[in-house]
């Protein structure tokens, strides 16, 4: 438990590292993103040991699906932000990092279906950690995540309703927030 704690202790320390511009704005998306971070890192930690343990077990299947998902998702949603989004710097948001920073409505890929394929890609993860052993703090953990990135999407989508205005308005009305087709 003592290792865990220590990983907690130092990967903890980056996301604050990474986080610290978004930290000072605790309206931003970027803001309640951190808290998700740490719920999710500590969540992983909590159940790290089980996630061997009887692989083929209903709970597994799902979560290895879960898992699987991630893989490519966030990779997928980041050089689509880079290569149809056109970042700029120019775009004034000192709390977001700067492949957030677009500056053209990326609605292509993962995008034409849920807005937020990197939230949903956390969300996926921490579901996916949650499934690999059941508790009453990995219970707790979840629901916190799942909060914070509800948060973080409202947030998100706020900021992208004043940066981008109508269009983005008409896009919400075409896609999901998480999950395609569903929610």
């Amino acid at each position: 438990m003592y290792i865990e704690l220590i990983v907690f202790v130092v990967i903890s320390a980056a996301f604050i590292w990474i986080s610290r511009h978004t930290l000072q704005y605790p309206r931003s998306h970027g803001f309640y993103r951190f808290f998700a971070w740490e719920c999710t890192l500590a969540l992983i930690l909590l159940n790290l040991r089980a996630w061997g343990l009887d692989p083929l077990a209903p709970n597994q299947m799902v979560s290895w699906t879960l898992l699987f998902i991630t893989s490519w998702l966030p990779i997928h949603a980041v050089i689509m932000l880079k290569n149809k989004g056109k970042p700029s710097d120019d775009r004034v948001d000192p709390a977001s990092f700067s492949f957030e920073k677009t500056t053209l409505l990326v609605t292509t890929g993962a995008f034409k279906y849920i807005r937020h394929p990197m939230y949903a890609t956390l969300l996926f993860l921490t579901w996916a950690a949650y499934l690999k052993q059941f508790s009453w703090i990995g219970t707790a953990l979840v629901l916190a995540v799942s909060i914070f990135l509800f948060i973080t999407a409202k947030q998100d989508e706020a900021e992208c309703l004043n940066y981008f205005g109508e269009p983005y308005r008409a896009y919400m009305q075409k896609t999901k927030r998480f999950i395609p087709f569903v929610f």
